[in-house]
């Protein structure tokens, strides 16, 4: 039996999300389908992080094992990327791991960026890419929310009622965020996520930054650990899983 890690770039809209589901397309049976097709053989795919619906990924990982070895990994990528990309799924590399190793159990970091566009104007270019906020933000206390982020926390209030993770205890590594003109891009490293938690906490990030809430507000919400004071997530489709480290 052979062990194979592979980089993926998606493109999240048209997706029920990652995870294999009975009602709606998602992005590893379309993978898993064309892995079939070409391996002739029926290949479980795992994936390093189970993005939502509508979300994207630069730098999702999964890993597979199949009884052969693929000699001629370039053609392998070639041929599945020839039937992936009407999906708009790229394969971006793919290498020899340990038999042992997993792409989820396996990772140490996790890395998500969400990008906001903060202007009047509707969006064409990055419609679907990312969150049009019309309304200004204050740059200066979204970076003072995304510093009180950071740390281990009880991140119940950003957690979603069907999340099974088995603690809703984190540690948040880093919180950068980055203005280039309307552009805002807010990163996030983590061991691990939450179901939901980077939207929830961008929603919040927002609310804060636009002076529905001040930092006492802010605060208070963290630390009620109550899903019901969260402020509405931010939309699926400026959230993309950058990349994972193992």
């Amino acid at each position: 039996m052979f062990n194979y890690l592979i980089k993926i770039e998606y493109n999240g809209k048209n997706f029920a999300g990652w995870q294999s589901q009975k009602n709606g397309k998602t992005v590893q049976d379309t993978i898993e389908k064309v892995f079939k097709k070409i391996l002739k053989s029926k290949i479980k795919i795992i994936g390093a992080g189970r993005t939502d619906k509508g979300v994207h990924a630069f730098g999702q990982y999964a890993s597979f094992k199949h009884k052969k070895i693929i000699e001629n990994k370039r053609k392998f990528i070639e041929s599945v990327n020839f039937f992936l990309k009407k999906n708009f799924i790229s394969i971006i590399n793919m290498t020899d791991k340990k038999i042992d190793f997993h792409a989820r159990y396996s990772a140490k970091k996790r890395i998500y960026e969400y990008i906001i566009i903060n202007r009047q104007s509707l969006l064409s270019i990055y419609k679907d890419k990312a969150w049009h906020v019309k309304k200004k933000i204050n740059t200066n206390l979204l970076k003072k929310g995304g510093k009180i982020f950071e740390g281990t926390h009880d991140f119940s209030t950003f957690r979603a009622s069907s999340c099974t993770s088995r603690s809703p205890i984190k540690k948040m590594e880093k919180v950068t965020i980055k203005k280039n003109n309307e552009k805002i891009y807010i990163k996030f490293i983590s061991e691990s996520f939450l179901q939901n938690q980077v939207r929830s906490m961008v929603g919040c990030l927002v609310y804060l930054s636009t002076g529905k809430w001040n930092i006492t507000d802010f605060k208070n919400v963290l630390k009620s650990k109550s899903r019901a004071r969260c402020a509405p997530p931010a939309p699926a489709e400026g959230l993309y899983l950058v990349d994972v480290k193992y």
